[in-house]
Order: C-alpha cells, then structure tokens, then sequence
C-alpha cells in the first residue's frame, strides 16, 4: 500500500477498536446501505464481511461488486467533532474460494467470535473485499487519499 506506516497504523487502530461498518452496494441505481460486522487482514489489502445469501445486499454485490464501506469513532458519548475519525474504504466484492475459506473463516471469527453460528452456516456467504483506495477524514475537514497497490 502507497500508505506511510503512520497512517496504516492509524487505520488498524480505528479498525481494532470497531465492530461495525456502513457497507454501500449499488441496487440498481440508487445506492443500499448495510450495517455490517467487519474484519480486515493485517496488510489491509482486504475486508471481510459476512451475509445469508438470500439478502438484497449480496444480490446487488454478485451484480455489481464495486462497493465502499464507512468506518468511524463516533459514540454517543458526546464526542467533539475534532476528535473524530472516519474511514472510507472502496474496492471489489467477491465470495471466497474453497481453498481460501478456512483462513478467511479463521481471520473474521477472531474479531466476532459471537457470529460463528452465521459465518458457519451453509446459507452464509463470507465476502472478501479488495480494497483499491483508502480515505481518512479527520476533524471533518482533512482528507488523506491511499491507493492500495
């Protein structure tokens, strides 16, 4: 990734400290949001999500596989907006293959062992995301642009 250590650092720190993520699909032509659980791999180059097959959200994914998906620090703890991060993440959605199943099962089981039920059953898809580009918000004016390569 065309990414200074520093900032990789930062996006796994937001990303260690998260559970859920706004996933975008594109339905048509108008764009569909999804709250997800997420995990991700230590380089970033991926992330991962899981869904049941039989959900608008993978539908529109197997039809157009560009998606982008939010991350933030937000709580409801009256944060100021100064101290707030927010990560975009865009990139290609597609199901895991066979011979990479058990890793990236492993890999998203770690961060929500409380989803292993889903993730193992045989209507659920495990979704990798390739990421192409990483934006980083700070402060609600600074914008950091990285191309993963």
């Amino acid at each position: 990734m065309s990414c200074p250590p520093s900032k990789m650092d930062r996006i796994k720190a937001l990303f260690k400290s998260q559970k859920l993520a706004v996933l975008a699909t594109q339905e048509e032509t108008v764009p569909y949001l999804s709250l997800m659980a997420f995990a991700f791999t230590e380089d970033l180059s991926c992330l991962l999500v899981a869904t049941k097959r039989a959900t608008r959200k993978y539908l529109n994914m197997k039809q157009n596989p560009g998606v982008s998906l939010l991350m933030d620090n937000r709580s409801h703890k009256g944060d100021l907006f100064q101290d707030t991060v927010v990560v975009t993440c865009i990139g290609k959605a597609e199901s895991i293959e066979d011979s990479q199943k058990a890793f990236f099962q492993d890999l998203f089981l770690r961060h929500h062992p409380d989803l292993t039920s889903l993730v193992q059953s045989p209507d659920c898809a495990l979704i990798k995301i390739t990421v192409n580009y990483y934006y980083i918000l700070n402060r609600f004016d600074q914008v950091e642009e990285f191309k993963v390569t």
